[in-house]
């Protein structure tokens, strides 16, 4: 089974950060795990940069294990169409990064 990484840059809508913070870690990751293919689900919040950075405070990176990468993106879409999957007005919609990565080489490291 092929293995992914769903990286999502994004950031609350003015003055909700607090909401926006409670919706992503309280509702929307479960809504996104339950999803077939999608295994787990973790958030960080920006410390420093190294380069020219993207301007985004928060990144949730999503692990996918799939044979049917196409399907599993799909199946985000339907559940979020279908209303099964609550999008909260406080996420900035205008200002989101995601993109999918499939891992490639072995992990280096201790």
């Amino acid at each position: 089974m092929a293995k992914y990484k769903l990286v999502v840059f994004s950031g609350p809508t003015e003055g909700k950060e607090d909401a926006y913070n409670d919706w992503y870690q309280n509702t929307h990751l479960a809504d996104v795990t339950s999803v077939p293919g999608i295994v787990r689900a973790q958030r960080f919040r920006h410390a420093a940069d190294l380069g020219a950075g993207t301007g985004h405070k928060y990144l949730a990176i999503y692990e996918i294990e799939t044979d049917n990468l196409e399907a599993t993106l799909a199946g985000i879409n339907e559940s979020s169409d279908s209303g099964a999957m609550f999008i909260s007005d406080t996420l900035d919609l205008d200002n989101i990064i995601a993109t999918v990565f499939e891992e490639f080489g072995d992990p280096v490291g201790k």
